[in-house]
Formats: C-alpha cells, sequence, structure tokens
C-alpha cells in the first residue's frame, strides 16, 4: 500500500485509481474513508471483500456537487434541496430513491441510495478530480471502531489498498448523520456529527429504532450488524456510577480493566476521540468498562455507537 501526504499530485494520482476501479483511503471530516468508483459494479465489489463487510449493507455515495447528486437519483424530492442548503457540504447523508446509473451492488440491493457531500477539501478535490462519485464506507475492517487518523487504518489493513491520502485526524471523530427521505416523515436512520437538534430546525423528522443502538434491518449502514467493537469486551453501564464502580472493584481483581466516564465531557469532545480512545484502551486492557455521556447534542449518536460495540449493556 503506498501511503501519500495531499497534493496536486497525489489527487491526480489517487483520482486516476479510483476512475480505474481501485481502492483509495482519503480523509473526510467526520472518518476515514475506503472508496471507489460508485458506478463501477467490480469497484464497489472490492470495498465489500476487503472490508470484510456484508454485501447487503449499503455505501454512502460522496459527491462534490448538486449535479452530481442529481445523476444518482430519479426523484429529488424538494426537501432534499433544502436539507443542502442548509447542511452541505456536511456531515449529513440523505437516503432518496437510486436512478439506474446507480448499481444495485453500491446500494445493497436496495432501490434507494444514500448520497452525502463532505465537507473536507481533499475529499471534495479527490471527487472533482475522478469526476465519478466515489462510494466510501469507513476505512476499517468491518465491525471494527472507525478510523480517525491514518494509524488506525494500517491497523486493520496490510493489503488491498491502492493508495492512502494522509489528512491529518479527522475533525469530528464520528460518522455522518443519515436521513431517509423516502419514508414519510424523514426517518432518521442513523445518529451522527449532525445533531437531530439542527435538523428539527429545517424539517420535522422521526428517529427509526436502529439510530437508538438496536440492530436490526435498516436501510443504512450500521443498523444491522455488529460495528464499532474494540478487540476486547466493552460493557457498557447505564445503571449510574455507583453500579459502574461496583462492576469495576468486582473485575479489577483479577482483570485489567479500563474505565471510560463520559457523563461529564463535553460530547463533541467525546466525538473527536472515542474510536482512538477504544483502540488506545483495547491494547493494554482486558475488558473497558464505559460510563454513557449526556444524551444530548452528538451524545445520542456516541451513546447509539456504545450500544453497538458492547458486549454487554447494564440497564
Amino acid at each position: 500500500m503506498k501511503i501519500v501526504r495531499a497534493d496536486s499530485s497525489s489527487i491526480r494520482e489517487a483520482a486516476h485509481i479510483i476512475r480505474g476501479g481501485g481502492l483509495v483511503v482519503f480523509p473526510t471530516e467526520t472518518v476515514y474513508g475506503l472508496g471507489a468508483n460508485a458506478l463501477l459494479p467490480f469497484a464497489v465489489k472490492r470495498i465489500f471483500e476487503v472490508k470484510g463487510r456484508p454485501s447487503d449493507n449499503p455505501l454512502i455515495v460522496h459527491v462534490s456537487s448538486l449535479e452530481q447528486a442529481e445523476l444518482l437519483s430519479s426523484n429529488l424530492p424538494p426537501l432534499f434541496y433544502e436539507l443542502a442548503e442548509n447542511f452541505w457540504p456536511g456531515p449529513l447523508t440523505l437516503v432518496v430513491s437510486r436512478s439506474s446509473l446507480v448499481p444495485l451492488e453500491t446500494t445493497g440491493g436496495r432501490d434507494t441510495v444514500a448520497i452525502r457531500m463532505p465537507n473536507h477539501r481533499i475529499a471534495l478535490s479527490l471527487i472533482e478530480e475522478s469526476g465519478v462519485p466515489i462510494a466510501a464506507p469507513s476505512a476499517n475492517k468491518s465491525g471494527r471502531p472507525s478510523p480517525t487518523r491514518i494509524s488506525h487504518v494500517l491497523e486493520d489493513f496490510q493489503e488491498g489498498i491502492d493508495i492512502i491520502i494522509d489528512g491529518g485526524s479527522t475533525f469530528h471523530g464520528l460518522e455522518s448523520t443519515v436521513l431517509s427521505l423516502v419514508h414519510d416523515p424523514p426517518l432518521v436512520l442513523r445518529l451522527g456529527a449532525l445533531p437531530l437538534e439542527e435538523i428539527k430546525m429545517v424539517a420535522e423528522v422521526e428517529v427509526h429504532p436502529a439510530a437508538l443502538g438496536k440492530k436490526m434491518d435498516a436501510p443504512t449502514p450500521g443498523a444491522k450488524y455488529t460495528h464499532y467493537a474494540p478487540s476486547v469486551p466493552l460493557i457498557l453501564v447505564e445503571s449510574g456510577r455507583e453500579v459502574l464502580f461496583s462492576l469495576y472493584d468486582d473485575l479489577k481483581r483479577d482483570k485489567k480493566v479500563a474505565l471510560l466516564l463520559l457523563r461529564d465531557m463535553n460530547p463533541e469532545d467525546v466525538a473527536k476521540t472515542l474510536f482512538n480512545q477504544l483502540r488506545e484502551l483495547e491494547k493494554k486492557h482486558d475488558i473497558i468498562l464505559v460510563e454513557p455521556p449526556l444524551e444530548k447534542g452528538v451524545g445520542l449518536a456516541i451513546l447509539d455507537r456504545l450500544r453497538k460495540a458492547a458486549t454487554k449493556i447494564v440497564r
């Protein structure tokens, strides 16, 4: 695998690889993505193979313009344009009906497509230079914590990727919020870096149970399968600090236990470092005990990630 710093030359090289059906790791404002030409079925299949991702788990398609997004859908509702005007580029993915241009391999066999315009100079430059929309889930092995820096990508992959663009640490540290516009009312399928409160200032929406940490079949990444999990057991304690510390005292007698207290922290700060902390803690501990964050803003999205990562939840 080739690792390059982001400059005009490396972006041109990566764009050439994308157009030819190769795989490129690139930074966005949320997490690092593992990208391929969204319109080439064989290229998209490589993403699933390298990640070990189930083929029915749809991918998010990244675009650099509204015109590009319009090619991907057969019917964009007025609300799509209103939301795009307010939140694009940014960490909001919109699920709409797909056009025939988008292969079913990209959408997990569904008749909908998830589209996002990232708010990141490198990502936008890569898409523009490629001249095609880029399908890109997070650049980690399926089920692992999402990557917010290049070292995380290298922990999970030793081969299969053509080029990695190093753009430093990502800003949000948490994936995009996913909103389905094919439902009435619009349905939040995944909570993410764009807080629910901000979306509700533009549109009335409901929240799918899958976005609240329940593993179930839903047309969005991260809903049906285990995600974000460290390599050691993670126990999420939602029943208060007294129970948390009691459990910690019991477990630490014969195990190396990490204690992650999130209740008193700013949720935005937690989001920036959460996945990195999980990856670091798994290296030196047998168990990770976690206190959930405040359930407001991105705290709700963090709680969703922790519930999906948890081996056990104590309520």
